[in-house]
């Protein structure tokens, strides 16, 4: 990589996935075209994530296995019920989730009372060799994080 590489004032991410929603084989294949957060409260990366970005993903309790590039990023906010709900069908079947009513209803009833709403586009997702972060200074408990270089999170072995 020379000088010119560098891409000034982008940032990576990590995002920690659930596992039993087998959601990072998806983004993988491609079935899973972008990663959606819902908050109570703006969160991270709400104003902290753009296109050309990227995200490596985990599973809690797992190495970073991972990656894609942030095509486009659409955040929403003052959100209802009526917009979860319509949200939710909008978006469903690029996050991953499929159409199946029950599947969606389950997930409404996880985000109908959440106040924003983010959807991140990836594109070249690819496998990584695994590896480890170290999250302190970011809350045992954060499901994000973003930093200048993922580097910095890598746990020397």
């Amino acid at each position: 990589m020379n000088h010119l590489d560098i891409k000034i004032g982008h940032l990576d991410h990590v995002a920690i996935m659930k596992k039993e929603w087998g959601l990072i084989p998806k983004i993988l294949s491609g079935e899973k075209k972008l990663e959606s957060r819902w908050y109570m409260n703006k969160a991270r990366p709400w104003d902290h994530i753009s296109q050309g970005d990227t995200v490596y993903f985990k599973n809690a309790g797992e190495p970073v296995i991972a990656k894609a590039q942030v095509s486009k990023v659409v955040q929403v906010s003052d959100l209802d019920p009526i917009k979860v709900r319509e949200l939710l069908w909008n978006y469903a079947k690029d996050d991953g989730l499929g159409i199946n009513e029950d599947k969606l209803e389950t997930f409404y009833e996880r985000f109908e009372n959440k106040k924003y709403a983010m959807f991140i586009y990836l594109e070249k997702p690819e496998s990584l060799e695994p590896f480890e972060i170290n999250k302190k200074g970011f809350g045992s408990m954060s499901a994000w994080i973003s930093v200048d270089c993922v580097d910095k999170l890598k746990v020397k072995s």
